[in-house]
Formats: C-alpha cells, sequence, structure tokens
C-alpha cells in the first residue's frame, strides 16, 4: 500500500504534536514512504484537516495541546460524515486516555517516546491500508445517489437477515417510478436525480420505523427487506409525501408490489422477483398503486413461463393450429365465399386449446411474435396451393404482420421466398397489419408498406375501430383494405349513431378507393346495415367461426 512511484502519489499524512522533536522525530521514520504535514495544535490540525480531507490517509494525533486538545479534534471529526472517514492514531503516553479515544473514533495508539521505527511504519501502513479498503467496500455498498444499499450488498445483507432472523414474517417489497425515463426527458437530469434523491430519503425514513433494510436496484426501482405488515398504502402515502414538493410538477406515480409473508425456501432474488412481478402488473392499472403478489398471480407467472418456454415445442410438435375465418361476399341475395383469415390456435398438450389473446400478446411483448407469424404464413401458403391444386379455387388468404415484422429489412425476401415455393402469386395473399403494428412510428410504417406494395402485395389494416388507428390514418398510410371491427362499433348504443359512423367510413374509404371488410359480425341485422351503407364482405359468426383447414374445404365439395 506504500506506493510511491508510477500513477500514485505517496499518501498524505498529518502529524499533529505541540512539541517541535517529537514532529520531526515522526516526520523522519514515516517521510521515505509517505507526504508529511504537520500542525502545532489541535486548532491549526483542525483547519489543515478540513482543506486536505480529500488526499489525507491518516493523521498522527496527540492528545494533550494548547489552544485545542486532541478529544476536540477527535469529537469533531467524528461528528462530520465528511471528516470521519480519515483514520486517526493517537500519540499519548497515558494508558487511561485509551477508551476515551476509542469511542471518539480513534484507529489505534502510538506510546512515547517513539522508539521502534519499524513498529511505527508497520502500524501507520496497516491502518491506512484498513481505512482505504473500508472506504472502498462502503463506496460499492452504498449507492452514491440515494445513500441506500446498492443492490449486491443488500442481496447479501438480506441473506444474512434470512439465517438469523429464521421465525419473523418478512415482506420483499418492489418500489418503482412510473415511466421515469419521461420524467428525465421533459425536465432533464438533474430533476430526475433529485426525485430519486427524494425517494431514497423517504424509504431510510420509513425503514428507521422498522427493521428493514432498503436499495436501489436499478434506475428508478428500489427494494425494502423488512417486517411484515398487513397494509401498505401508508407506507405508499408517507413516500409520496417525501417527493410532494415535485409530485405536483412532474405528476410522479409510484407502483409498490409485495409479496409477504415470503416463502422462506425461496433464495432473496426469486422472493423479489415475485414482488417485482406484482409491481410490473401495476403498469398500465391506474385504478390502484399497491398489489400484493399472490396465488392467482404466481398461477399467472407459471402459465406465462409455460408459454414462453413452450413456443420452439409448439412450432416443431405441431401444437399449433391455423384455422380458416371464411369471408363473404354480400352484395347478392345468397352471399358467396370469397376469401378467408389464417387464425392460429395452440392445442397444447397439458393446457388445452389456449387462446390467441392469451399468447399473442405476450409473443409480443417477449419479441416472440415472428416465430409464430413466420409459421402462420408458410402453412397459409402452403394450404392454399394444396386447395388450388385439389379443387382449382383461387381467392385471396389474409395473413397477418405485427409490429417485429415490420422491422424486419428481410420480410418482403421472405415473402418473396414463400410464392417461389409454393408457386403463388402475390394476388394469393393479403398481408394485414395488426394492432401491434400500429405503434410503428409511421415513416417505419410508410416505408413497410411501400415496399410490400412495391413487391406486388396487398396490405390491410386490420381492427379498425379498436383504437389502433384514427380516421385520419387512412389518408396518410397506403393501404388496400379496411377491416372494419364491428365489436368495437357495436358499443355505441345509438342506433343512429352507429350508422352515421359506419357511413362515415365506408364513404372515407370509397372516396380513397379501399376495399372494407367487416369482421365480427354477429347477426343478420348487422349484415344488413353493412350491405345497405355500401360494403362488400363481411366475416364473423353470423356466416361461421373459425374452421379447421379440413372443414374449411367442405365449401368447395359443395
Amino acid at each position: 500500500m506504500e506506493q510511491t512511484m508510477g500513477l500514485y502519489a505517496p499518501r498524505r499524512v498529518l502529524v499533529v504534536d505541540d512539541e517541535l522533536i517529537n514532529r520531526e522525530v515522526l516526520g523522519t521514520i514515516i517521510g521515505e514512504n509517505y507526504d508529511v504535514l504537520y500542525a502545532e495544535n489541535g486548532r491549526q490540525a483542525l483547519g489543515m484537516i478540513r482543506r486536505n480531507r480529500e488526499t489525507l490517509s491518516l493523521v498522527m494525533l496527540d492528545l494533550y495541546m494548547p489552544e485545542m486538545d486532541g478529544f476536540t479534534v477527535l469529537e469533531t471529526m467524528h461528528e462530520d460524515p465528511e471528516l470521519s472517514r480519515i483514520p486517526v492514531i493517537v500519540l499519548t503516553g497515558e494508558r487511561s486516555a485509551e477508551l476515551r479515544s476509542l469511542k471518539l473514533g480513534a484507529a489505534d495508539f502510538l506510546t512515547k517516546p517513539y522508539d521502534a521505527p519499524e513498529v511505527i511504519r508497520a502500524r501507520v501502513s496497516r491502518i491506512i491500508e484498513l481505512s482505504e479498503g473500508r472506504n472502498i467496500i462502503n463506496a460499492a455498498e452504498k449507492d452514491a445517489l440515494t445513500g441506500l444499499y446498492s443492490a449486491s450488498f443488500f442481496f447479501e445483507y438480506a441473506q444474512q437477515l434470512e439465517k438469523y432472523r429464521p421465525d419473523q414474517d418478512m415482506d420483499a417489497v418492489a418500489i418503482n417510478i412510473d415511466r421515469f425515463h419521461l420524467v428525465n426527458e421533459l425536465y432533464g437530469r438533474d430533476f430526475g436525480d433529485r426525485a430519486l434523491t427524494l425517494l431514497g430519503h423517504a424509504i431510510k425514513d420509513f425503514l428507521s420505523t422498522t427493521d428493514g433494510i432498503g436499495c436501489r436496484q436499478d434506475a428508478d426501482s428500489f427494494f425494502i427487506y423488512c417486517l411484515h405488515r398487513d397494509h401498505y398504502d401508508e407506507v405508499l402515502a408517507h413516500l409520496e409525501e417525501g417527493i410532494d414538493s415535485l409530485l405536483r410538477t412532474a405528476r410522479l406515480r409510484l407502483r409498490i408490489g409485495v409479496y409477504a409473508n415470503l416463502d422462506r425456501s425461496l433464495d432473496v432474488s426469486r422472493q423479489f422477483d415475485r414482488a417485482k412481478t406484482a409491481c410490473a402488473m401495476l403498469r398500465d392499472d391506474y385504478t390502484r398503486s399497491v398489489l400484493v403478489y399472490d396465488n392467482a398471480l404466481y398461477q399467472n407467472e407459471v402459465f406465462t413461463a409455460t408459454l414462453l418456454g413452450g413456443v420452439h415445442h409448439a412450432i416443431q410438435d405441431g401444437q399449433l393450429k391455423v384455422f380458416y375465418q371464411p369471408q363473404y361476399d354480400i352484395r347478392e341475395e345468397k352471399p358467396t365465399l370469397c376469401s378467408a383469415e389464417a387464425l392460429v390456435r395452440w392445442e397444447h398438450p397439458e393446457l388445452g386449446m389456449i387462446s390467441p389473446g392469451s399468447f399473442l400478446p405476450l409473443f409480443e411483448e417477449n419479441g416472440l411474435i415472428q416465430l409464430v407469424d413466420h409459421f402462420v404464413r408458410r402453412e397459409a401458403a402452403r394450404q392454399v396451393r394444396e386447395w388450388q391444386d385439389a379443387y382449382g379455387v383461387r381467392f385471396p388468404l389474409a395473413v397477418n404482420l405485427s409490429r417485429l415484422d415490420l422491422y424486419d429489412p428481410e420480410l418482403v425476401t421472405e415473402l418473396q421466398g414463400l410464392l417461389e415455393e409454393f408457386s403463388l402469386s402475390a394476388d394469393d395473399l393479403l398481408l394485414e397489419l395488426t394492432e401491434s403494428a400500429y405503434t410503428v412510428d409511421v415513416e417505419q410504417l410508410d416505408e413497410a408498406v411501400d415496399a410490400l406494395r412495391s413487391a406486388g402485395f396487398r396490405v390491410g389494416m386490420d381492427n379498425f375501430g379498436a383504437g389502433g388507428f384514427a380516421l385520419g390514418a387512412l389518408f396518410t398510410v397506403p393501404i388496400d383494405q379496411l377491416k372494419l371491427d364491428m365489436k368495437y362499433i357495436r358499443y355505441i348504443w345509438d342506433a343512429e349513431a352507429r350508422e352515421r359512423l359506419i357511413r362515415l367510413i365506408m364513404d372515407a374509404a370509397t372516396y380513397l378507393g379501399i376495399a372494407v371488410v367487416a369482421e365480427s359480425v354477429e347477426t343478420e341485422e348487422e349484415c344488413e346495415l353493412l350491405r345497405s351503407l355500401g360494403c362488400n364482405v363481411v366475416q364473423g359468426r353470423c356466416f361461421s367461426t373459425p374452421e379447421t383447414p379440413e372443414e374449411f374445404s367442405a365449401h368447395f365439395k359443395a
């Protein structure tokens, strides 16, 4: 540790003694290895300590001096957080002073006279080494911004508490500032740091009222490990009060997830995974801000993990099934089959038939949706080829494009490969943008659609009326077909208003030369209304639910 060459400057030691001879003796003993400063009384020493607090490695302090004694210097340093990190070796010939010095933070003692230079050098080196090691540990142990534990130390300490408090009921708590990245963008990083600091202080204030520890887990997330309590609404109110000065400016929202009376058989990280799961469930739920992890959440978590872990096997083992929902041309008195939509279903060997509403959004969120999309498109292309060969029929089959598909630079190449593999034309497939595709920025969406249409494909907009697209989007996004979702329009209870909305959409689509297909049509009354308003093609329970390939083939045999 006595580094004096290379990139390291010699460590700095302050020797404080009112006797010149004592200062010179100590300076001679340690001066070869350290940069030595001198003070002849306590008042002078405190001034030098404050000026050099960032660079001082050690203070060697006599206890009995004029103007200000060493005890006062020790007490002042002990009470000042910036000075208390500097170790002090007390210089005294009185053994009775040792206990008082220890209570004031002294690290070691040297007894006068100084007749063992090697021992002095060894003790100085050891104290500096221990102090620097402790300071490094403290720096890694605490989050610099909030003063709470760092995540790694937090988990270590929580594991120790697990060992020594085996009979106490404990809670794992996850706290998050909702959409914190927007706070930094809108108000600046200084404002964001201020919010984190205030929340850290509020958490420490709460912990002072109960047995527990806390940490800043990452940018805007915090963990608390504390004694069990039945309710956390008061804790939320306390934390919100701590950042109250910023709440009105930035409209900050806190979310708290709790894993209560935690399972001791789980390791600490898994306990907090459950608290994080509860916290994450509140992200889009503005009806509450505290959620306790329970068996329902556990079952949902297991279900989610099963789906995510099983998607590859589902494709390989034939668990994913493609169904086809017929679309009918209703211009004539007798509707005629004119097209269909390919829809995926999951027939799980243990869970049974799984609704696409359960797994498609999940795969979207976790980046697995392209695996399913690729499978469905390929299976649909194969099925179209089979029907053309077997029955000589030709009609467009709608297949989905999700958000990730539009970011795929190989999308056009993939689709053209399917056409070549199954000897199809671009007219055999209609590419429908799913609701998730609406979240792609407009420029990216336009570029992707233009590339597909330039390659000869027709592009449709799915789920119109579900909120993904406004009516004005019809004038900005280049599409060939609009699929009007009747189940959302059905929420308009006033029949006249509902008819006016459909007429408005139909008029806009007609003006732009966009074909309209109505989906989720359930009654003959709805079918008649759509016909009277100029909608030519419908699909839904009014005619047929999605069918297996075998069931759909029966239409061609009739």
